[in-house]
């Protein structure tokens, strides 16, 4: 860049600097009343410093003036355009300590503010002496220290740009690490004081050495160690040292293979073996130290002793071999034992077998080679499988497989209440007696020259249970037996069967008593107990024992009431032999009625009107009773009221009632003549019955029906109702404070006129079939009922007939009725 005709260069700035610059740059926004300007130092170098400012309205150019304090050397300056927010100054002196200024001025070349800062340039560049690596992962750098600088940097880059570090080192020389093996970098150096850095050094080009080989060592001899690795890149050869621990002594050989045998090594000692890489530059790269040691030699003087436990061990003692942590003992059969002193334990030992035992010693590499093998016998085996033969009852035969190298076997039988038999013999079977119920515990021993053999597993062989002797059966309900008897020898369940033609009932329980339910009612059953156990299962000899059940429960088909109320008759099934007795059984509240018969029908009477009963069926045999059938209730028709009043209640209406029927819940009243009749129905013992024609004569009925419609017919002596109520009542005025009445009768028919007022009453008698009549000295202004009543043959009158109220006006000549506020008036 030039500006007036200067040129100048920035710095090239960090990665890390740049979104900052740009944020100064670009960021400004311009806001509320002109501010002084301002200045910051942005960056230095050695011979630039680097400032900023804050814009200045109206300025067309800044001025950047560097001036060094305490020293002669001239000042340096640049100018910028009026756009501008940051500038360098370059050509300043290294490690010195400037006066920045910055100055504002407009297009006629005045000053319009201005600002001050002091800082410092960076020192001098250094410069690389050496570098060089002597690790994989790390590159050391020797360079010039130089004045001023309180710090270097180490710039490390790669050349194909993927891996860039800086590290912070105080002195000469620094190390760059978290390199990669066999790279190419290239390191420059940087020296930093507290206003920055210098310019990087002249940079220099090292690649890092190549890493150490991955060792990997066993020893498959005892004087042998192999060590092998995977090839390293960019190696031309290998070097390996090899020390004997505790030695000073080592070989040293090379090799360009990925492997090195090292022979005629001492047994069960450890070796130190260090590996390094040479790349085609001849450098030698990382070194990797891995330790081996050898296997041990083989055990000497091995001595085996076999010991007087019944399990048979066998000890086993060796000579011990250095290096070794182990020693395992094996036999030719396989069992082992081990020990990291000089003798161990086999124990238990195979019986009847021809044994060798080697003794290995064993480290960290393997085992050694086996020793020279022991030879050693051992006691027999005990007999492997026995069994028992029980040709007939008493007689038993015990058996047994034959075993090699056994000279005669001894058997032991012993009975669980103590006895015992023993045989001797060189055969393989032994006789001896066995009863029923007992327990024969059974064990054999084996003998040859070297002993007697282990106890073999005992044999348990158990002889069949006892039947038992005194067998009770009772018939403890109609379907249930009840089986008893004493326990038996050996038994340890009973199994109790009732067989019958087509069916068995099983009983299985361990203690001496069963039931058996569920049987079938009047049958006859054989009884069978049964003993059993685990392990001989069950004595089918025992005798059997029969007996029968009760007789089956009848069921009542119909209960019904023959023509006479008294008596009913009973329907029911007879599912019993030949026989039976059958007994039917009425239960009320306070009585009881019964009757008896062999066939499938019996008759109850003398059974009471509105009575209820519950009436259940048994059977009997000579084992005993059935159970009672399910109970059918029986109801007999209900009683006639003893007494029925009629009452007429208005001309249309009568109301009837009676007294209570016992046994009825319900009635049916009715009044039938030749002009109609009248029927009500309720549950109550009166009834309002409407529908009634005047002066007819009716005939009274009543029918009771109980709770399950059970019917009573009842009739009464006959009712004639009332005469009827005339009609067309009317009231005229006459002379001289009377009132005529008149009225229309639906038949020959004598009736009574009552006047009643508020203040006097009046009562008229017309004549025999009269239709009018005159009631005299009735006073004006009062109100009257009227009521015109026809009278009974009896003379009584009757009292329903509804009566009119008119109000007699004191005013008026002309006779008539009107209606006057809701009552009749006469005028």
């Amino acid at each position: 860049m030039f500006l007036l005709g200067i040129k100048y260069e920035i710095p090239p700035l960090p990665l890390k600097w740049f979104p900052l610059a740009f944020m100064f740059m670009f960021g400004f926004q311009i806001c509320g009343a002109q501010k002084d300007i301002t200045l910051s130092v942005f960056q230095v170098s050695t011979k630039s410093m680097t400032v900023r400012w804050s814009r200045y309205s109206g300025a067309s150019s800044y001025k950047i003036t560097a001036t060094p304090k305490n020293s002669p050397r001239p000042s340096a300056f640049a100018q910028f355009s009026g756009n501008s927010v940051m500038g360098s100054v370059n050509s300043l002196s290294a490690n010195t300590m400037y006066t920045m200024r910055v100055e504002a001025i407009d297009k006629a070349g005045n000053v319009l503010s201005s600002a001050e800062l002091d800082g410092s340039s960076s020192p001098e560049v250094p410069t690389i002496k050496q570098a060089y690596s002597k690790q994989s992962d790390s590159i050391t750098v020797e360079f010039s220290e130089v004045m001023g600088a309180s710090g270097y940097i180490l710039r490390a880059e790669s050349e194909v740009g993927d891996f860039f570090s800086e590290t912070a080192v105080t002195s000469s020389p620094g190390t760059v690490l978290q390199l990669q093996p066999y790279t190419d970098y290239t390191l420059s150096v940087m020296s930093v004081n507290s206003a920055g850095r210098s310019q990087p050094s002249a940079p220099v080009q090292i690649r890092t050495v190549v890493v150490a080989p991955q060792l990997n060592s066993t020893s498959p001899r005892n004087d042998t160690i192999l060590v092998t690795w995977s090839p390293v890149n960019h190696t031309v050869l290998y070097t390996l040292c090899i020390i004997k621990e505790g030695s000073n002594s080592r070989l040293k050989l090379n090799t360009s293979d990925p492997f090195m045998t090292f022979d005629d090594l001492e047994p069960g000692t450890t070796y130190c073996i260090k590996g390094m890489a040479w790349d085609l530059e001849g450098r030698p790269g990382d070194d990797l130290t891995v330790c081996q040691i050898t296997r041990p030699l083989s055990p000497e003087a091995i001595e085996v002793f076999l010991t007087q436990t019944r399990s048979g061990g066998l000890a086993v003692y060796w000579q011990m071999v250095h290096g070794a942590d182990v020693y395992l003992a094996r036999t030719s059969t396989g069992q082992n034992c081990s020990a990291s002193e000089r003798f161990c334990m086999i124990s238990p030992l195979s019986c009847g077998q021809n044994h060798s035992v080697t003794v290995t010693a064993e480290n960290s590499a393997g085992t050694s080679n086996p020793s020279d093998p022991e030879e050693f016998i051992t006691f027999p085996c005990p007999v492997e499988q026995i069994w028992v033969d029980e040709h007939q009852a008493g007689s038993c035969w015990v058996s047994w497989t034959e075993m090699p190298l056994v000279e005669y076997y001894i058997a032991f039988v012993k009975r669980d209440d103590g006895s015992e038999e023993r045989c001797n013999t060189t055969d393989t079977t032994c006789h001896f007696y066995c009863m029923c119920g007992y327990t024969y515990l059974i064990t054999m021993f084996t003998y040859n020259q070297a002993g007697s053999s282990p106890p073999g597993d005992v044999f348990n062989y158990t002889t069949i249970p006892c039947c038992p002797e005194d067998v009770t059966i009772a018939l403890v309900s109609t379907e249930t037996l009840e089986i008893m008897w004493s326990s038996v020898r050996g038994a340890e369940l009973y199994e109790t069967t009732a067989e019958e033609i087509d069916d068995v009932i099983h009983c299985k329980d361990t203690a001496p008593v069963c039931a058996l339910s569920d049987l079938r009612c009047n049958t006859q059953y054989s009884v069978v107990v049964t003993p059993c156990s685990e392990i001989r299962g069950c004595n089918r000899t025992c005798k059997p024992h029969t007996h029968e059940t009760a007789p089956c429960s009848p069921k009542i088909l119909s209960v019904s009431q023959t023509n006479s109320s008294s008596s009913v008759s009973v329907l029911y099934t007879a599912p019993n032999t030949p026989n039976t007795t059958y007994t039917v059984t009425a239960v009320g509240l306070n009585d009881t009625h019964t009757c008896q018969s062999l066939s499938t029908s019996c008759q109850l009477t003398q059974l009471p009107c509105g009575a209820t009963y519950d009436v259940t069926a048994y059977a009997r045999t000579a084992v005993g009773p059935s159970l009672s059938s399910y109970s059918v209730p029986l109801e007999t028709g209900p009683c006639c009221p003893h007494t029925l009043t009629v009452d007429q209640v208005t001309q249309a209406m009568t109301n009837v009632t009676w007294s209570p029927a016992t046994g009825a819940r319900s009635y049916v009243t009715a009044l039938t003549s030749s002009r109609g009749h009248a029927k009500c129905h309720t549950m109550d013992t009166h009834c309002l019955m409407g529908c009634i024609t005047c002066g007819t004569n009716y005939s009274v009925s009543l029918e009771a029906i109980s709770r399950t419609g059970h019917k009573a017919e009842c009739s009464y002596h006959g009712f004639s109702s009332s005469a009827c109520c005339p009609s067309s009542v009317k009231l005229y005025r006459m002379a001289n404070k009377t009132l005529r009445v008149y009225w229309h009768s639906s038949g020959p028919q004598n009736h009574t006129v009552d006047l009643i007022g508020t203040g006097t009453n009046h009562t008229c008698i017309p004549p025999p079939l009269s239709s009018s009549c005159d009631v005299a000295k009735v006073m004006c202004g009062d109100v009257y009922t009227m009521v015109v009543a026809p009278v009974n043959q009896d003379g009584s009158k009757v009292t329903f007939c509804p009566g009119r109220i008119y109000s007699v006006s004191c005013s008026g000549s002309n006779v008539g009725m009107v209606i006057y506020r809701g009552k009749r008036s006469v005028n």
